[in-house]
């Protein structure tokens, strides 16, 4: 049964890829977007990829006006919450600013659901939330804590999540713990465009290998892992859309707020990663040793078990996937959305 769908932060990186799945299973989207972080052109090649139209709001989360008017508008069935702040280190430098964005929209978002009488979300959050994990993998049940205002503001809006649920069963929530999601859909129309320097490793990579940047530099080379740089759980953004419809199909049967991680189940290291991107560019990667960061972990990933369990969902995409479909989008748009811009934008 396909019914509306509210995207916040619809026009990202994530929220993109969600919203031509949802096109695709027929579900109505209507997308409310500051593009502070995001290009509309990623909405005009959904709708191309799709052949569905996107209903589009340009607006903050925060502003309560636009939510009620968007409530107003149509019965929305349910909310998929990417709308946030995600940097690590801008959030040490501005923490105001994150917990502004990120937990007071949040709260503005839930009261104009509960208003409107919309009690379905499904909730972007993050596994920085575990902290440095006291064990691997890691199961949803093991210890929460966060050392940076970004994984707090994540952790502060799960506990709202989970005490808005205890106070009222007629909520139904998924926490969604994503771990590292890379790649892009396999068309190359839509990707990862980060403003500035990237954070993340995977459009670093991808700048040096499109000779944008010099070199990529690896931090640490001594964790106590097989090669000595850290692991992660890569997950491809297309396994991660689908996350998200199955969570959204779930919704019904979960109970109160419930917290499933988003991963491989995979540890990759740096080096490995680096090796699939070489594979799949055909030419070697320029890379340099730096000294560890602080704060960096030398292993992560995920127990998904309660993925499979409670979702009926699993990853399906290896690094090799990662690594192609991520290429083919530099590759058709060595500037991001600004290589070349649909015309008639939304």
């Amino acid at each position: 049964m396909t019914q509306p769908i509210l995207v916040t932060g619809g026009a990202g990186y994530i929220g993109s890829h969600t919203v031509l799945e949802l096109l695709k299973a027929g579900h109505p989207v209507t997308v409310l977007d500051n593009l502070s972080n995001a290009n509309p052109e990623a909405l005009a090649r959904v709708q191309e990829l799709a052949g569905r139209e996107v209903a589009f709001c340009r607006a903050d989360v925060r502003d309560r006006a636009a939510l009620d008017g968007l409530f107003r508008a149509q019965p929305i069935h349910a909310v998929i919450h990417f709308a946030g702040l995600k940097a690590v280190g801008e959030s040490t430098g501005q923490p105001l600013r994150y917990y502004q964005n990120n937990v007071a929209g949040t709260l503005t978002l839930l009261e104009a659901m509960e208003a409107a009488g919309c009690r379905n979300l499904v909730f972007s959050s993050s596994a920085t939330v575990y902290g440095d994990p006291a064990a691997l993998p890691i199961t949803e049940d093991m210890p929460l804590s966060a050392t940076n205002p970004y994984g707090q503001s994540k952790l502060i809006i799960e506990d709202i999540c989970r005490d808005l649920a205890k106070a009222d069963p007629r909520w139904h929530l998924a926490l969604l713990r994503y771990f590292n999601p890379v790649g892009a859909h396999p068309s190359g129309r839509i990707g990862e465009d980060p403003l500035g320097t990237p954070n993340n490793l995977m459009p670093y990579l991808l700048q040096v290998a499109s000779g944008r940047r010099p070199h990529l530099s690896i931090f640490g080379r001594d964790y106590p892992t097989p090669d000595g740089t850290g692991i992660r759980d890569y997950i491809h953004v297309m396994d991660l859309a689908r996350g998200h419809l199955a969570a959204l199909k779930a919704l019904p049967e979960l109970p109160g707020a419930t917290a499933i991680n988003l991963g491989t189940g995979r540890g990759c290291s740096v080096l490995e990663l680096v090796a699939a991107m070489e594979v799949a560019t055909g030419f070697p990667i320029p890379r340099q040793f730096a000294p560890r960061r602080p704060g960096d972990i030398a292993s992560c990933y995920a127990d998904c078990g309660s993925a499979e369990r409670l979702l009926d969902w699993r990853a399906t995409q290896d690094q090799g996937d990662m690594c192609r479909d991520a290429w083919s989008w530099q590759r058709l748009n060595p500037d991001g959305y600004r290589s070349q811009l649909t015309k008639g934008m939304l």
